[in-house]
């Protein structure tokens, strides 16, 4: 790989993660139509976009025919299920004065899928790897005691995101079939809810929040078509890095922008999944030094 490739690489990674850190000034622009009309807009909108994509590709056909197998389309099927929810509650907690909520689900997120493999692929977990759960566990006991609830935005954003994952993972199509299918499963759904809903929340509000809704399927694929590109130019240590930075800028956006307040239980929660994280990492750092000496060592 060249140079030119990894910087082109980094900076549509960065791009996509940016756009995904900015969400919540896009979403809260819809208000106030409710989450779920927001999330049926986004589902029933992204169809076309992708649609149009995957006919860009020469690839409609392809795509289409992996629905053939019963077993694929129960898989997209669940997986579309699952990115239904994420989408719904992201829109609600943005909307809803918790964006600092959904930025920690986010940060969870690699932990939960961590969590995942080792409890239901039965992956060998590392003891850093159980370090970074135990982490993660002691901060939601945080917030339990310190509220008296769990903070579900958080959990319901990271276990979801992480189910599609590793449901993605028994799926045999790339990202952008993936989107397009999911949203093909969808689109049905969300057409039924804003017909039955008197255009749930459209020509409601004016012209701005009706763009806004329509605008919301190109504001889906753009940063995954992008994120998919990276993945592509770069190794995948690098882009795992990479990712903690939309969480990030989602919490500067909920902190500076949104003005929501940051207290001590805060600031503990997110203390105790960084230290998490930033282990994770570390070793992840490591072990690919070390495999990367042992390879030019053999040669």
């Amino acid at each position: 790989m060249t140079q030119a490739e990894t910087i082109k690489g980094i900076l549509l990674a960065l791009s996509a993660n940016f756009i995904w850190g900015v969400a919540a000034l896009y979403w809260i622009q819809t208000k106030p139509v409710g989450p779920i009309d927001v999330m049926a807009h986004r589902a029933l909108w992204t169809l076309p976009v992708t649609f149009l994509i995957v006919v860009y590709f020469g690839r409609l056909n392809e795509t289409l025919a992996l629905m053939r197998s019963v077993k694929f389309a129960l898989w997209i099927a669940l997986a579309a299920l699952m990115l239904t929810v994420n989408w719904g509650v992201y829109v609600f907690a943005v909307t809803n004065e918790r964006a600092t909520e959904a930025s920690l689900g986010y940060f969870m997120l690699p932990l939960l899928t961590i969590a995942l493999g080792i409890f239901m692929l039965g992956e060998r977990p590392r003891p850093v790897h159980i370090l970074a759960i135990a982490l993660a566990v002691i901060a939601v006991l945080v917030q339990l005691l310190a509220y008296g609830s769990l903070p579900w935005v958080s959990l319901t954003l990271a276990l979801s995101f992480a189910l599609y994952g590793a449901i993605r993972k028994q799926i045999s199509a790339d990202s952008m079939q993936g989107l397009f299918l999911e949203s093909l499963c969808m689109a049905p759904f969300a057409a039924i809810w804003i017909v039955s809903h008197a255009g749930a929340g459209m020509g409601m509000y004016g012209p701005k929040v009706d763009l806004l809704l329509i605008c919301a399927g190109i504001f889906t694929a753009a940063p995954l078509l992008t994120y998919v590109s990276a993945t592509r130019l770069l190794p995948l240590s690098t882009i795992g890095l990479l990712t903690y930075v939309g969480p990030s800028i989602q919490l500067l956006v909920a902190v500076f922008v949104l003005k929501e307040p940051v207290t001590a239980v805060t600031i503990a929660t997110f203390g105790l999944v960084w230290l998490g994280v930033i282990a994770v990492s570390a070793e992840a750092g490591y072990s690919a030094r070390t495999l990367q000496k042992l390879r030019a060592k053999a040669s």
